[in-house]
């Protein structure tokens, strides 16, 4: 019987393929695919295997480049320096690649993935957003080690990498977090809203019940810094949500997004609409303006503090119901009337087959989908065009500049409707 392989703590030298989804690149080494970190398209690299479960791939970060491509530059970020080996920050994927050449890197991995997963060959653009490749998030979580050091956690690791700054993060939000210890193996919520003001969340994780088994762990917060309450602007409105709830990270997101689904959607006065996973309000907002007195929109959101924000948020909007919820159960019911546009902001594994089916079988003349991971979007279009929708335009944005996520908004159009 052939034993497993097992490749950890061996250096490869390795030729570096195409760009691939999760913030790696593709090599292939004596018949088996190796994910490599820290590389690009072209490259050269010796790499140390970090993970090998003994299948037909395994994991790698670089820790030298022999053959660079013209991409790379010199990572802002000490934490993502190749002399630390696989001691670096996991919150960055793409801290060595020119911003711009990120950009294309990111378009790729959407183009691929709907390529593969959906059938579709569609160009793809990644646009930047205001402000710049760096201090653009404005909401942070951090990991406290064992002697109440804050930081970030190493790549597919609980290792918590200690971090006195953070160069992607907004200027102002860490100062006197990561200069003080906290209580070890907690976690730090910080966010720093658009009026400047900061807030700052202890959770710390405790067992409920006797220890041992069958004890369920749960997490306290405690507030630390500001009220929890966030003001925020975005789409013409002032907004308050749960500091440590559901925001765009980047400044600049919220108001480009709105933006664009907006354009994308069009519902006409006196129509319409659902906003499905609708968080706060900022969708249903924008859709609420363009249905008018006359129209209807329903929110869909099983948050609880996010339904109460929304409410709070949107009490001048009659027209908005909201409403609480799972929201593959309450599409499916026969009280919510039938659509002109659906937007739906699903969570990072998508909507999935039965809210598709449910959206399809309403028979909105357009969808609006926002998707944060190029795969699930990829999945979702799939599921679409079995109902007879097609992908009609799609937008993409590095609205998290330095890693691998993009964020892309994709319309959707009834193809049925057209014939």
């Amino acid at each position: 019987m052939n034993e497993k392989p097992d490749w950890k703590g061996r250096r490869l030298r390795l030729e570096i393929g195409a760009v691939a989804h999760g913030g790696h690149c593709v090599a292939r080494h004596e018949g088996r695919v190796v994910f490599v970190r820290h590389t690009l398209p072209g490259e050269t690299v010796e790499a140390l295997v970090t993970e090998d479960r003994g299948g037909g791939f395994c994991r790698a970060d670089a820790v030298a480049v022999l053959e660079a491509a013209p991409g790379r530059v010199e990572p802002p970020c000490p934490l993502a320096d190749m002399s630390r080996g696989t001691d670096r920050c996991g919150g960055c994927d793409w801290q060595h690649v020119d911003p711009a050449v990120q950009r294309e890197l990111k378009a790729a991995v959407v183009g691929e993935q709907l390529s593969r997963l959906a059938g579709v060959e569609h160009p793809v653009e990644v646009l930047p957003l205001p402000g710049g490749p760096l201090r653009w998030r404005s909401r942070v979580r951090l990991a406290v080690d064992e002697s109440g050091r804050p930081g970030f956690r190493a790549h597919r690791s609980h290792r918590v990498v200690p971090v006195r700054d953070c160069p992607i993060t907004v200027e102002g939000a860490l100062d006197g977090v990561t200069s003080r210890t906290w209580t070890p193996g907690s976690e730090l919520g910080v966010t720093r809203d658009g009026s400047g003001g900061v807030h700052v969340t202890e959770y710390s994780v405790r067992s409920r019940g006797s220890a041992g088994r069958g004890a369920r762990p749960t997490k306290r917060a405690r507030k630390v810094r500001g009220t929890g309450t966030a003001h925020e602007t975005a789409a013409g409105r002032e907004w308050s949500v749960r500091s440590d709830g559901f925001w765009q990270v980047h400044p600049a997101a919220a108001e480009r997004f709105a933006e664009v689904v907006a354009r994308m959607a069009d519902v006409p006065s006196g129509g319409r609409a659902w906003d499905l996973y609708g968080g706060v309000g900022l969708f249903a907002a924008v859709l609420g303006r363009q249905v008018g007195p006359s129209g209807e929109v329903v929110l869909v959101e099983s948050g609880e503090s996010a339904v109460r924000d929304a409410e709070a948020n949107l009490s001048d909007l009659p027209q908005v119901r909201v409403r609480s919820g799972r929201v593959e159960r309450l599409v499916a019911e026969p009280t919510i009337p039938a659509p002109h546009v659906v937007v739906l902001d699903p969570p990072r594994k998508g909507a999935g087959g039965a809210v598709v089916e449910a959206i399809a079988g309403a028979r909105p003349r357009r969808v609006v989908h926002v998707a944060c991971d190029p795969a699930a979007l990829a999945r979702d279009v799939g599921l679409f065009q079995g109902h007879g929708y097609r992908l009609a335009r799609l937008e993409a944005f590095d609205a998290f500049p330095m890693t691998q996520h993009v964020e892309c908004i994709a319309l959707l159009e009834d193809t049925e409707r057209d014939s």
